[in-house]
């Protein structure tokens, strides 16, 4: 064999051992890449939040809005005419009933008055002497009745002169504030003519509509908390005042009347409130986060964790508040309920929760809302 032709061959096997060990690495690679595929991948595990069940107390509230008013509000009108010599409140000051506010001319009463008195005078003068020759018989008794009637009718016209002065004198019907001024010295008022408006601010009332579903869980007498728009913070308590025996047709709801007796005057007519009445109370009871309820076609239910997985229980709710809600059955205390992260499960995901020391914490026994007692005419403050 020549040079050139062992030079070939040589070539020629190198090229055939290049192509099998190719070949050979390409099936390795797929066996490789075929184990890999059999081998399953590893489980996510889903992020969420938990709160732990725990037993506490839950009440039932009612709560609404309303608008404080005056029980007693009391429009003071002129019951004479006359001109205004004297005004002695502003708004704002404290009346007590009968108090004067004004003074009106009383010069025409003042006269009619004496010229009243005169008569009145005059007449008894008269019957005296009557009432002598009576009892001499000198005169008979149909002139002696007759000066009897004339005594009254004078002391009528007398008892008259001296209401009509007494007009003359605006006088506060009622005690309370003085809300409005709606008269100026110097003018001249007629009959009828509203010249001031007092209100009662002790009670104070709020009037709230309630759901005719709630008529036989709220009576007269139950406590009442109010937060006023005005007074971010501060509790007024209260109580249920009255409560209206019919329900409105129209709306479905009957009137609750609280009424609020606030000695430090801080609260006023007008003021925007949020009235809560608690109709009843279940202590010991089984509660959890009103977000970790699932409610579909009427039924509600929850994710637990347990083991590290989750699964889905059907529970039975009782009463709902605060942002909470009772658990009648489905749970028991200490189950893990999932309150962020429920759209992202399904039954048996895998899942870590990642605030559980803070669903411990929280999982504490609570102590119930309690009202700070205050002093004496001051309104309480929430705990």
């Amino acid at each position: 064999m020549s040079q050139r032709s062992m030079y070939y061959s040589i070539r020629v096997l190198f090229a055939c051992s290049i192509l099998a060990l190719a070949a050979c690495k390409r099936d390795g690679g797929d066996e490789k890449a075929k184990g890999e595929g059999d081998k399953p991948a590893a489980e996510v595990k889903i992020p969420v939040e938990v709160a732990l069940v725990n037993r506490e107390s839950i009440s039932s509230n009612f709560q609404g809005t309303a608008a404080l008013e005056a029980e007693a509000v009391a429009q003071v009108v002129a019951k004479t005419s006359g001109v205004v010599l004297r005004i002695l409140v502003e708004e704002g000051d404290q009346v007590t009933r009968g108090a004067l506010l004004a003074q009106l001319e009383n010069d025409r009463q003042r006269l009619s008055l004496a010229q009243a008195s005169a008569n009145l005078r005059k007449v008894q003068n008269d019957l005296k002497r009557q009432t002598e020759l009576f009892n001499r018989k000198l005169i008979g008794s149909g002139v002696f009745e007759q000066m009897k009637f004339d005594l009254e009718t004078q002391k009528a016209s007398y008892d008259i002169a001296v209401l009509e002065l007494s007009y003359t004198e605006i006088r506060a019907p009622i005690s309370g504030t003085l809300s409005q001024r709606l008269v100026k010295l110097g003018n001249q008022i007629n009959v009828g003519q509203t010249l001031f408006r007092i209100d009662d601010f002790d009670p104070l009332e709020a009037r709230v509509a309630v759901p005719e579903r709630d008529m036989q869980a709220i009576k007269a007498g139950q406590p009442v908390q109010m937060l006023v728009d005005a007074m971010p913070g501060k509790v007024f308590i209260g109580t249920v005042g009255r409560v209206s025996p019919v329900v409105d047709p129209k709306t479905g709801t009957f009137d609750v009347i609280a009424q609020f007796n606030d000695a430090s005057q801080t609260l006023r007519s007008g003021m925007f409130g949020r009235v809560n009445i608690v109709t009843a109370t279940h202590d010991n009871t089984l509660v959890v986060p009103r977000v970790a309820l699932l409610t579909e076609d009427g039924t509600s239910a929850v994710y637990v964790v347990a083991g590290g997985r989750v699964a889905r229980k059907s529970v039975s709710v009782g009463f709902t508040g605060d942002g909470r809600s009772e658990i009648l059955t489905g749970l028991t205390a200490g189950d893990q309920v999932i309150t962020l992260g429920q759209n992202a499960v399904r039954e048996g995901s895998l899942v870590e929760v990642v605030n559980a020391a803070k669903a411990v914490e929280l999982a504490k026994p609570a102590a119930k809302p309690e009202i700070a007692a205050a002093p004496a005419g001051e309104p309480a403050k929430a705990k």
